[in-house]
C-alpha cells in the first residue's frame, strides 16, 4: 500500500469516528438509536438543528447515551407537515403543533397522550440495549415487564385482573418489541403513568425527559424534550411534544401565548402550563424511574 493510500484510508476512518462521536454535526444513518426509521436518519433534520433556542438562551448541557440526547435529537419530518391520525384522516385542529416529530402511529386507535410518552420512553429503553428497564404499570396496577414478555410470557386480562401465561416463543426482536408495547397501551393510560412516575417536588429541578401529566379518564399528558437557560439569569424554556385523542402524529407543540408561535415555554411564565389542548399545575411535573 502506497504512502498516499494509506493516508486516504486513514481518512475516511477518522471521518468515520468522527461520525459516531459528533453526530449533530454530520448527516448519517442511526437506525439503531430510531429503530422505527425506514429511512436513513439526517441530523439537519433533529429537532436540535431545526428548532433554535431563543437569542439569549443556550441549549442546556447534556450528556451523550442519555435519555435527554436521545429526545433532542430525535428526526422531525421535513418542512411543515400536517398531523395525521391513526386511520390516516387529517386532525381537526392543525393550528396547535409546530413541528412533526418523524415517527409512526401504528395503525389502531392506541398511542395517544401518555401512550406516546410510554412509546418515547420505551424506544430509548430498547435502542440503548436497556431492555430490562422497560417496564410499565396497567390501570389495574399489575406490572408490565419487557423482559417478562421476550420470555414468552402474555397477560390474560379479566376485569382488573391480570394473570401471565407462557404462551409464545422467545423473542427479542424489535417487531416483538412493538407488540408489547401495543398491549401496554391498551391497558395503560394517564392515570396508571401519573402514579408510577416520581414527583418532582422542585420546578427548578426540571429537565429534558421530564412529564407533565393528569392523571383521569380522560387525562392528558405532555413530555419535555428539549430546554434551554439563559445563563445570567436562570430563566428557562422548555420545548414540549404530545400526542392526543384520537391517536395521531407525535407533535411538538406551539405556546399559545406566544404571537410568533414560537414553540418555547417559560418555566413559571405564567401561574400554570398553557397549552394548545390542556391546561396543567407546575405540581403536575413527573419523572421516570432513575437509570441502573
Amino acid at each position: 500500500m502506497g504512502q498516499t493510500t494509506f493516508i486516504s484510508v486513514y481518512i475516511l476512518k477518522s471521518l468515520f469516528l468522527v461520525c459516531l462521536i459528533y453526530p449533530g454535526n454530520i448527516l448519517f444513518a442511526l437506525q439503531a438509536d430510531y429503530p422505527w426509521l425506514n429511512h436513513k436518519y439526517s441530523s439537519a433534520e433533529s429537532i436540535k438543528n431545526r428548532i433554535a433556542a431563543p437569542e439569549g438562551f443556550k441549549r442546556v448541557d447534556v450528556s451523550t447515551n442519555t435519555f435527554d440526547y436521545w429526545l433532542r435529537n430525535m428526526p422531525l419530518k421535513k418542512g411543515k407537515p400536517v398531523v395525521y391520525l391513526y386511520d390516516g384522516a387529517l386532525k381537526d385542529n392543525q393550528q396547535a403543533q409546530y413541528a412533526v416529530v418523524d415517527i409512526d402511529i401504528g395503525s389502531k386507535n392506541l398511542q395517544q397522550c401518555a401512550d406516546a410518552v410510554i412509546r418515547l420512553r420505551a424506544e430509548y429503553l430498547f435502542a440503548n440495549k436497556r431492555s430490562p428497564l422497560i417496564h410499565f404499570n396497567f390501570t389495574s396496577g399489575d406490572k408490565a415487564d419487557f423482559s417478562k414478555w421476550i420470555k414468552g410470557y402474555r397477560p390474560k386480562v379479566r376485569g382488573n385482573k391480570v394473570k401471565w401465561r407462557l404462551t409464545a416463543n422467545k423473542d427479542s426482536s424489535y417487531r416483538n418489541f412493538r407488540k408489547y408495547l401495543e398491549t401496554v397501551f391498551m391497558y395503560a393510560g394517564s392515570y396508571s403513568l401519573r402514579k408510577e412516575l416520581q414527583e418532582v417536588k422542585l420546578l427548578e429541578d426540571i429537565k429534558i425527559g421530564d412529564v407533565f401529566i393528569r392523571g383521569g379518564f380522560p387525562g392528558h399528558a405532555v413530555i419535555v424534550i428539549d430546554m434551554a437557560i439563559k445563563i445570567e439569569t436562570g430563566k428557562k424554556l422548555i420545548l414540549l411534544a404530545q400526542s392526543y385523542m384520537p391517536a395521531q402524529d407525535i407533535h411538538i407543540l406551539k405556546n399559545p401565548i406566544n404571537r410568533d408561535s414560537n414553540p418555547w415555554f417559560e418555566i413559571k411564565g405564567r401561574d400554570k402550563l398553557y397549552t394548545p389542548k390542556w391546561t396543567f399545575e407546575w405540581s403536575d411535573l413527573r419523572r421516570f424511574w432513575e437509570d441502573k
